[in-house]
């Protein structure tokens, strides 16, 4: 491709007051209107003097900036340009939200996470986004609805952030915990978030947060009332605990979540018969399948062990179930054999997980396969990371953590959006979806009291946009006597 004339006879200015950049805020606000968004904020908060009036209407505007694609309080102002005034209306500087966020405390922050955990209920309910897109209504029975918990460090500069601190990844910032919600049908969109200093430990406050986020769940339409299903919580190592485990099986869930190698799990696993009728192949990096045999040639292998975890502790603290064990030739030993350095037997690594989930619905090899796929979650931290929670605008705590809530349903607004637009798009990344339904240039023109949007022609993602815009926006459906 290359320029159609020659540069000096090119010429820009900016001053058409009839275009927007962002058009597909248009169906996407209309959907979070049609959930309830204001009327949640102002209901929830209560956010004391002029700075918090009118909270429905900042948290909108909050909520549309970073659905455009703003990540700091600065950005604010892509809602306040060209034509943007004639569709949408109370869009506030970013001077004004900023004084907003920074007259939170902790307690209007829970405020927020009440209303967020009901946006996304309402959400779900216009939207296919829990039950997914290829025309199931519901969860199906005996399905497991994955529940997946893990922290994230967001980077911040400077020494003017409160609660800013050097975590486990030796990076200054500030920590996120996310729990997010997974079925078969559908892309993993997050139910509870919370924001702690950076120096934390991971498993700080997640008991708290896997008690709230299993309750939004339970709520959730497509999962409520499933007769068979059950929900499965997985977390990594750092959140072996019995807080977390706990909350878990108390409020009716099963948990899969890794263990560290101590002396009880090294022991445990050293139990494990060393022979084929104990270790299965698995599915696993360089196998190959065996179409006459039905198994994988593999040298990753997995077994399983009846286990109860934490039994030093008190009767009602102990919970049953079984320790599944993945091992792997350890490639260090393979480097040795190839200096001509032998040894005289298998060395392996061990990997092990603890799970409380049912053995004839989870066997060994499929309870494996569904623990590793507890690494989405990191696809959702990357995907705000590359998005909203780029930065932590505020020195202040409670103002960082009112914006994370914020940016969480940015995030699940636009992730519900996608779903309306066809099944293209409905597990498509944040910015993939922003780019193809979200940023679209369009000029606005009106006429008999109504207001047109002009987009380009030609557009290539213009069926989704059409069928979300159609499903928001359009005429509401016939009622038949």
């Amino acid at each position: 491709m290359r320029l159609s004339h020659t540069p000096r006879a090119v010429r820009a200015e900016f001053d058409d007051p009839n275009l927007v950049s962002s058009a597909g805020l248009v169906p996407a606000m209309a959907l979070a209107e049609s959930v309830g968004l204001r009327d949640l904020a102002d209901d929830w908060l209560s956010v004391p003097t002029d700075k918090g009036a009118n909270a429905g209407l900042k948290v909108s505007s909050l909520v549309a900036g970073m659905v455009a694609g703003a990540d700091s309080i600065d950005d604010m102002t892509v809602l306040r340009h060209g034509g943007m005034g004639r569709v949408f209306g109370h869009a506030y500087a970013p001077s004004t939200l900023g004084s907003f966020l920074r007259s939170f405390t902790f307690g209007h922050v829970r405020q927020l996470d009440a209303a967020a955990s009901r946006f996304l209920t309402g959400l779900a309910g216009k939207t296919p986004l829990v039950s997914g897109v290829n025309g199931v209504d519901r969860v199906a029975d005996r399905e497991f609805v994955l529940v997946d918990v893990d922290d994230t460090i967001v980077e911040v500069h400077g020494y003017a952030k409160q609660g800013a601190g050097f975590g486990y990844s030796g990076v200054r910032g500030l920590n996120a915990l996310l729990a997010t919600v997974t079925t078969s049908h559908s892309a993993p969109v997050i139910v509870a978030q919370r924001l702690r200093k950076g120096s934390c430990g991971s498993p700080r406050g997640a008991k708290r947060l896997v008690t709230d986020a299993l309750k939004t769940v339970r709520g959730l339409p497509g999962v409520s009332g499933v007769s068979g299903g059950k929900l499965l919580v997985r977390a990594d190592s750092a959140f072996y605990g019995r807080g977390l485990v706990l909350a878990a099986v108390r409020a009716g869930a099963d948990v899969s979540v890794t263990v560290r190698l101590d002396k009880r799990i090294k022991a445990t696993i050293a139990a494990i018969p060393d022979d084929p009728g104990a270790w299965t192949p698995i599915e696993y990096k360089d196998a190959i399948y065996d179409e006459q045999t039905g198994q994988w040639v593999s040298r990753a292998e997995v077994a399983e062990i009846p286990f109860t975890a934490f039994a030093s502790r008190a009767k009602a603290d102990r919970v049953p179930g079984r320790l599944v064990v993945r091992r792997i030739p350890d490639l260090n030993t393979d480097k040795n054999k190839t200096s001509g350095q032998d040894t005289l037997f298998d060395v392996w690594r061990f990997h092990a997980f603890f799970t409380t989930t049912d053995p004839a619905v989870l066997d060994t090899v499929a309870a494996d396969k569904t623990h590793r796929g507890h690494a989405i979650i990191e696809q959702v931290n990357a995907d705000l990371k590359n998005s909203a929670l780029a930065h932590l605008p505020s020195g202040m705590f409670a103002a960082n953590a009112a914006w994370l809530v914020l940016a969480v349903m940015a995030f699940n607004l636009t992730r519900a959006a996608a779903t309306l637009a066809g099944t293209d798009l409905a597990k498509a990344t944040t910015p993939t979806i922003r780019r193809k339904l979200i940023n679209i240039a369009a000029r606005i023109a009106s006429s008999a009291r109504r207001i047109t949007l002009h987009l380009p022609l030609g557009w290539p993602w213009r069926h989704h946009w059409t069928a979300l815009f159609d499903q928001v926006c359009g005429p509401p459906p016939t009622t038949q006597s």
